[in-house]
């Protein structure tokens, strides 16, 4: 269940607070805030750097760019005085085209050993990034960082390359007040292949599991509740996709001559996709269940406004805008196969196919949620319709346990660095491979972080990092780190 700890914010439960932790001496905060404020420009510099890099990651893009950007990845963290760093790649057997061997895009892992009696703090990021789209969308060109407004854009500048300077910047800021038996153990996992659902992770725990176990796994790839307000990321939906396709006839005919009696595939795969929701826009689909409601809830005003709803658009489906976004299942279509307009003939189209996506509530198995989709599918063909479902991706969903202590020392280490408290909130994006942590290192402590805010538009145009707030989160990483070497987590 998502709560608040402490929230000064007119949706918040009245009568908590932030959950006591060990506060790190006001003078060693004071020196950590002035040695953290003194990498900021440095740390802007290399950001602006690594985004010029065009890393992206989908197979049809040019992947040198993406060694590029791990080799700069493994320097930073060389140069902030991690001991040992290693670009490194995993294979995964039969996951290949063809049923061959898949070869990872690299991966940089560094690591500064524990000192005695001290936990071990995986730090994880990823350094590809989505496809740009057309230039054209954006307002400046996706791979040359611009600053407007007190916002730097660029491609990857929130998603997810902001966090893996958040991680350069604590450990260029901490490693030099750390002494050889101080501070925590430091393992940083800077993956080269997120943006593409990281087809080779399990491989790549199975193949550095020794290397990447960790007492406090800490994502940096999710959102803060606000600009100005900072949050622990608690629920994540999973996910699930297919494609669909509809065939009505065995090649195009007159649209005139036979239209009528034969229903074209567009029309017919529109109408069964329009059975995915009844009339109040919430998903139609029997076997998807729900999670428990959220505490904290999110205003409709603000939410139409982060998401560039239209005026005239009414929101879908019941319940809060909370429970709608986190703990309820939500089904999209992404993609449609069929005739351009600018090429369409006065023709019935034979066939037409479509990518559903499905977000799952935390605790649905994806495999009953993927089953439950496709029975669906198949089960409403229009007018007889062939209808065919080829299953395709599945993510866990993710629930954290809030309890541990150093989810404690999490809020605390922001709520000092943006100074009001951190919001415990649901998100209803997927992080799948933190279901795959989780089941290898089940005694880690999972912190999902955020770097981005409601409108940094991450894997769209002119995607964005509020500047002010991204020194708050590099801050907030040292305090979290040097809190976590004063307790086990």
């Amino acid at each position: 269940m998502c709560s608040v700890a402490g929230v000064s914010d007119p949706t918040a439960p009245a009568g908590q607070s932030t959950a006591a932790s060990a506060p790190v001496p006001a003078d060693r905060t004071g020196r950590l805030r002035a040695a953290s404020a003194a990498q900021d420009a440095a740390t802007r510099a290399d950001l602006e750097a690594l985004v010029r890099v065009p890393s992206v990651s989908a197979r049809a893009f040019d992947a040198a760019h993406v060694h590029t950007s791990a080799a700069a990845v493994a320097e930073l963290l060389r140069g902030a005085g991690v001991p040992r760093v290693d670009v490194v790649t995993a294979r995964a057997a039969g996951a290949g085209p063809g049923g061959g061997d898949l070869e990872s895009h690299p991966a940089v892992i560094a690591h500064r050993p524990a000192p005695a009696g001290a936990p071990t703090v995986l730090l994880y990021a990823h350094h590809d990034v989505q496809p740009p789209g057309r230039d054209a969308d954006w307002s400046s060109p996706p791979f040359e960082p611009v600053e407007r407004g007190g916002r730097l854009y660029g491609r990857g500048a929130a998603d997810d390359k902001a966090g893996v300077m958040a991680h350069v910047h604590a450990l260029r800021t901490l490693l030099p007040t750390w002494g050889p038996d101080e501070g925590v153990g430091v393992t940083v996992f800077v993956e080269g292949e997120e943006e593409i659902g990281s087809p080779t992770f399990a491989a790549f725990l199975d193949q550095h599991r020794q290397a990447l176990a960790a007492d406090v796994i800490v994502v940096a790839d999710s959102g803060n509740w606000r600009v100005g307000v900072p949050a622990i990321t608690t629920t994540l939906r999973g996910l699930v996709d297919c494609d669909v396709t509809v065939d009505v006839l065995s090649h195009a005919v007159h649209s005139g001559v036979n239209g009528g009696p034969v229903l074209d595939a567009l029309t017919c795969l529109a109408r069964l996709l329009a059975t995915l929701h009844d009339e109040n826009g919430d998903v139609a689909v029997d076997g998807l269940h729900a999670s428990a409601a959220p505490v904290v809830d999110l205003d409709e005003a603000t939410f139409r406004a982060d998401a560039g709803v239209l005026p005239e658009v009414r929101l879908a489906g019941t319940g809060t805008v909370a429970d709608r976004l986190w703990t309820k299942p939500a089904i999209a279509v992404i993609g449609l196969d069929a005739t351009p307009v600018d090429r369409a003939s006065n023709t019935l189209v034979p066939s037409a196919r479509a990518k559903v996506s499905m977000r799952i509530a935390p605790g649905q198995d994806p495999s009953v949620a993927a089953t439950a989709l496709r029975r669906h599918l198949l089960a409403n063909a229009p007018f007889g319709a062939r209808v065919r479902v080829e299953d395709g991706e599945e993510g866990q969903a993710f629930s954290a346990d809030t309890s541990v202590p150093a989810h404690a020392v999490a809020r605390e280490a922001f709520a000092a660095a943006f100074g009001v408290p951190a919001v415990e909130m649901g998100m209803g994006g997927s992080i799948p491979f933190i279901a795959d942590l989780s089941a290898v290192y089940p005694q880690a402590a999972i912190l999902v972080t955020g770097v981005e805010d409601p409108d940094s538009r991450a894997h769209g145009a002119d995607e964005s990092l509020h500047l002010g707030d991204f020194a708050k989160v590099c801050l907030g990483e040292v305090l979290l780190l040097d809190g976590l070497s004063a307790r086990r987590a």
